[in-house]
Formats: structure tokens, C-alpha cells, sequence
């Protein structure tokens, strides 16, 4: 699909597996949010000044297997993108992150960042990630990062200590890992219900 010259192409995809294939043309707007499914997101800027945002989150339990996958290009200059792919893995789940990230020889003054963060909540969840980022342009700001990580014990034994369950304390901060995401979701409705699911964990 194509989304032609300053217009915005939003859109919140929840349990649904995704495959979008986006041109953007010049001083377009494109911001995708997939939650709780695999997807493949290719967006190619071939006009300048364009804006990407693709977030992903993904709370994995029993035998989940799913694979986030994003490929975008920066083919002109002017243009930012930002990426925010999170999972959570609990039991035997296994997750994949695929990020590619272009920008072009004349893709100057762009500004792009991708950052793949992953929270393991039992010894036998499993996540792969593979980052690739690609500069050919000198004039640019990119970042691109990925961790994977178990629970922060010391936040633990703090909550713990002001009267917190072990079991409660564990889900606020695997709440509060996950919000960096839904915070982002523009339409206030499905940001609410979201929120609301998440809090709805925690007894």
C-alpha cells in the first residue's frame, strides 16, 4: 500500500498477525501498533521528510511461538522512524525479533532508532533476536539496541519490604514493562481497554 503525500495511516492490531508492505511518499505519517501477534512490517520512505513509528508487544505463556519482524528503509533524506518491539515470555514460549534498518546514500539528515527490549519470566522461555542496522549516509542520528533480561530482583525485595506479595510485585513491574508500549497508542478507547487489561492482571 501506499500512503500519499502528507497523510497519516494509523492503525492498532491486536491478536492478529500482520503483513504490511507501506511506501511513503513525502511529509507522511505512518504509526502501527501490533499487540499479541507475529507480523512482518516492511515501510519503505521514498519521499522526504517522512515519519515512521512501528511499536510491538508481545505477552507470551504455555507454547506461544512468535516472530516480529520490521524492515524499513530510509531512501531519501529528511525523515525519522522509531521502533519499540518488547516481549514478555513465561513457560516453554519462544519469541523472535527480525529488525532491519536502512538508510540510503542520500537519505541525509534522517533520524532513526530501533530498540528490541525482552523480559524472561521463567528459566525455560527462549528469545532470539537479530538486530541489523545499515548506514550509508553520513549526515544521520541512528540507535539501534536490544536486551533481554529477567526481573529486576533489587526492585523486588524493595516492594517486598514496603508490605508488596512477591507475586503482585512481580506483575507491577512486568505491568510497567509493558505500559512503555500501549502509553504510545494514540486513540485513547483502545489505550484505555488496553491499560485496563493489563491492571486487570494484577488481584
Amino acid at each position: 500500500m501506499r500512503v500519499s503525500k502528507g497523510e497519516t495511516y494509523e492503525r492498532v492490531f491486536v491478536n492478529e498477525e500482520v503483513k504490511l508492505c507501506i511506501e511513503q511518499e513525502a511529509g507522511s505519517h505512518v504509526k502501527i501498533h501490533v499487540i499479541n501477534a507475529s507480523f512482518c512490517i516492511t515501510v519503505n520512505q521514498i519521499g522526504e521528510g517522512c515519519s515512521t513509528e512501528i511499536y510491538g508487544l508481545e505477552h507470551l505463556h504455555g507454547e506461544d511461538n512468535v516472530t516480529a519482524e520490521t524492515h524499513v528503509t530510509h531512501a531519501v533524506g529528511g525523515g525519522r522512524s522509531n521502533q519499540l518491539i518488547k516481549f514478555v515470555l513465561d513457560d516453554n514460549s519462544r519469541g523472535r525479533f527480525i529488525g532491519d534498518l536502512k538508510i540510503a546514500p542520500d537519505a541525509q539528515q534522517t533520524e532513526a532508532h530501533q530498540t528490541n527490549r525482552n523480559l524472561l519470566l521463567s528459566e525455560t522461555a527462549e528469545m532470539r533476536t537479530q538486530p541489523q542496522l545499515e548506514i550509508y549516509a553520513d549526515d544521520v542520528q541512528a540507535t539501534h539496541g536490544a536486551s533481554t533480561g529477567q526481573l529486576d530482583e533489587s526492585a523486588l525485595f524493595y516492594m517486598q519490604q514496603r508490605g508488596i506479595d512477591k507475586n503482585k510485585a512481580r506483575q507491577l513491574l512486568v505491568n510497567a514493562f509493558m505500559k512503555e508500549v500501549i502509553d504510545t497508542i494514540s486513540d485513547e478507547k483502545i489505550r484505555e481497554e488496553l491499560l485496563d487489561a493489563v491492571d486487570g492482571v494484577v488481584e
